[in-house]
């Protein structure tokens, strides 16, 4: 893990910092997850809808969506899940390898726009019913078409619109499936992941994985995940959509004239979006009923020492650089597809990304995680002079490191980096932690540094108390909305690396953003919403 850039994690810029103030204080903890249906058979239809954008457009599209209720949802510890009858992106379709996946599509998009379709890339489909179209079969107005599958093999992929892509993606049509390994390789429940598992179980953490590994492979093993889409909106396209589509109704089907002569270029999108919406809604719990359209967030959440698997899907028609702040990612597998190595076939060969560039159509699946290691001061404020006993918490590095041995995994400081331990934040604090260490920061009477999540440079609750005294120099913890005895974290911007796209309508902050939550161990991270 590269040294965390501290700038990066606490100096952000005023207006960002009071967004992310007001949204965190007035929005319950949410969090992403990888929600979706389970089948392996679907009832899909194609539906028109409006999506809401952060500044109060709502924006004519067309999606995916449940016909009927679905066989059930997954997590299967999901709260308050819904499938409506079109949503952005479509519905995530979960299912196991080696089932015979059946997805039956109805067309109740408006007459004038046509026919639509399905694509699944990377299995080999059955198509029947229907019409013939380009590059499959395709549901004709008020028609259907079914299409079927074998779940070959795992991994992360994306489906789309086989029919005149470069409007029907645009509106909207597109979603992920995911598939899950048939077995799960043992070292899944040995090691790291059964310490982490142990840990969370103690702190009273539930299991909100849709498996305990990505693919038949024992180093494709993780501990939590998140399901990521990325696309972009020209709002122009829309409007004209729905212009014709007003202008035409209640024409033929296949008659002159009904039909949709959209002009999709020149392209100039506005909205920049990660599970079809755009910060700050993405950071609201999945299933919120003020995105009827939108089920999906996007608001990743760990703990220190989890292998979290990033599935990663490019929509749209747009590359998009989106950087994972505080770590790089390895790549395990495109498009279903293990990256091995050509001498072993035990080990992987993925790159480490400083950013995850996702093409359009394409999925990639990832690892990700955050020790602290690197950070060079305690960050769990411990502090041999202090009378509190979580401040005197030992750290016994195991062969790695880390402190992970014996019920390491009951304590706070679980995966933290030995090295670091009882080391001070502070060059000349005004506290009670002895002089020397990597930083300095300004008098809290004088400057704070700024309103980051938790308002403190430690993890968990009172941990600047137990790291400075009451004295201290740096501000304490639940600055913005969290009593210091309660959650503090740490929070990293993640973020496209393309400017604009962090903007909604050309409005900062917006577009592709969120915010990565790391909490220690003792505060339990609920992915039911």
């Amino acid at each position: 893990m590269r040294p965390t850039n501290m700038k990066k994690l606490f100096l952000k810029t005023g207006l960002l910092l009071t967004v992310l103030a007001a949204v965190m204080s007035l929005a319950p903890t949410a969090h992403a997850a990888a929600p979706g249906i389970t089948g392996p058979t679907f009832d899909l239809t194609a539906t028109p809808a409006y999506l809401i954008q952060p500044d109060g457009q709502s924006i004519y599209s067309w999606g995916y969506g449940c016909r009927v209720g679905p066989a059930g949802f997954a997590p299967a510890l999901s709260n308050q899940a819904f499938c409506n009858t079109m949503q952005v992106p479509g519905p995530t379709l979960i299912v196991t390898q080696g089932q015979t996946v059946t997805v039956t599509l109805a067309n109740a998009l408006p007459t004038s726009a046509g026919n639509t379709s399905i694509l699944f890339p990377g299995f080999n489909v059955t198509a029947t019913g229907g019409v013939a179209g380009l590059m499959t079969q395709e549901a004709a107005p008020g028609g259907s078409v079914t299409y079927s599958f074998v779940a070959s093999s795992p991994g992360t992929r994306s489906y789309y619109s086989g029919t005149q892509g470069d409007l029907q993606i645009e509106m909207g049509l597109y979603g992920a499936i995911i598939v899950l390994p048939n077995a799960v390789p043992a070292a899944c429940t040995t090691g790291m992941h059964a310490l982490n598992r142990q840990a969370e179980t103690f702190h009273g953490e539930l299991d909100y994985r849709l498996a305990a590994a990505a693919y038949n492979h024992d180093k494709a093993c993780y501990d939590r995940e998140y399901l990521f889409q990325f696309s972009e909106m020209d709002p122009r396209i829309h409007s004209q959509a729905l212009a014709q589509v007003t202008a035409k109704t209640g024409c033929a089907a296949g008659a002159a004239g009904c039909s949709l002569h959209v002009a999709t270029e020149p392209y100039h999108p506005a909205y920049f979006m990660i599970n079809g919406r755009s910060m700050p809604d993405d950071m609201d719990p999945n299933y919120a009923a003020e995105y009827p359209h939108q089920p999906y967030n996007g608001n990743p959440h760990m703990h220190p020492g989890e292998q979290v698997l990033l599935r990663i899907v490019g929509q749209g028609r747009w590359q998009h650089p989106f950087h994972e702040h505080a770590n790089h990612v390895r790549i395990l597998a495109r498009d279903g597809n293990l990256i091995l190595s050509q001498t072993s076939a035990e080990d992987l060969a993925g790159p480490a990304l400083f950013t995850t560039t996702t093409t359009p159509g394409q999925a990639m699946d990832g690892i990700f995680y955050y020790t602290g290691r690197g950070l060079n001061w305690d960050m769990y404020g411990h502090n041999p002079k202090s009378g509190d006993a979580l401040a005197k918490l030992t750290c016994v590095p195991d062969a790695n490191g880390y402190n992970t041995g014996g019920t390491a995994y009951q304590q706070i400081n679980f995966w933290e980096w030995c090295q670091d331990h009882n080391k001070p934040l502070q060059a000349a604090p005004f506290g009670d932690v002895a002089s020397g260490g990597p930083a300095t920061l300004p008098d809290a009477n004088i400057l704070t540094n700024g309103a980051w999540y938790g308002g403190s440079p430690y993890l968990g609750p009172d941990a600047t108390v137990r790291a400075t005294g009451p004295t201290g120099t740096t501000p304490p913890s639940g600055t913005i909305a969290n009593p210091p005895g309660s959650e503090a974290g740490f929070a990293f911007m993640w973020h496209s690396h393309n400017e604009r796209e962090i903007t909604t309508n050309n409005a900062f902050p917006g577009g592709m953003l969120m915010m990565m939550l790391v909490d220690s161990r003792e505060f339990p991270i609920d992915e039911s919403n």
